[in-house]
């Protein structure tokens, strides 16, 4: 099975859930995690896991490349999300009420072709793609929900090359850019 193809009607449920028990469970709120998926969570898929705490980001964890099977994806990057993002303190058990997930299933990234700065801009697609860029040591992505704090396609790109910890100006043969698409489940507000 490739993602993103149909989930069933309780997708957002079962991602969510996952996300959050793997988080109980190493606050060790909870036993073991349930190991009998549905199959569509034990084929490949990349995920990143989202958490937000008072409407604020508290943690983003994810692969971009489908490695392992969706359903232990998002239940490792949950944990790494809520305790080994380096912007954050890891989180404890008294903040878990405060913590919203969300849990975005990634599609196959697409390189775009491109032949300079204004030509990259012109092709991406505000509000529908993920953004991957390289530039030889230099790494970093934003989900397509960034678009919502940065609707311009300009100012996505400097925030995106501050994130490859590049300055925003910056500009080389060697930037690589991809496209990919998520489908997205959040708990709700």
């Amino acid at each position: 099975m490739t993602w993103p193809d149909v989930f069933p009607a309780d997708a957002g449920s079962v991602l969510t859930g996952l996300a959050r028990a793997s988080i109980e469970q190493r606050l060790d709120l909870r036993e073991d995690l349930v190991t009998d998926h549905p199959a569509w969570l034990c084929a490949p898929g990349a995920s990143f896991v989202t958490l937000t705490m008072d409407a604020r980001l508290r943690g983003c964890i994810g692969s971009l490349v489908a490695h392992r099977p969706l359903g232990q994806d998002v239940a490792s990057n949950a944990q790494s999300a809520a305790f080994a993002d380096p912007r954050f303190r890891p989180l404890r058990a008294a903040d878990l009420d405060r913590v919203r997930i969300e849990v975005s299933v990634l599609g196959p990234s697409v390189p775009i072709q491109f032949t300079d700065r204004a030509d990259a801009l012109r092709q991406l697609r505000p509000g529908i793609d993920g953004v991957i860029l390289d530039a030889g040591w230099h790494r970093a992505t934003f989900l397509p929900q960034v678009w919502d704090e940065l609707p311009d396609p300009s100012q996505f790109l400097q925030h995106l090359l501050i994130k490859a910890d590049l300055p925003p100006d910056h500009w080389s043969p060697q930037i690589r850019l991809a496209r990919y698409t998520v489908t997205a489940f959040a708990e709700p507000a």
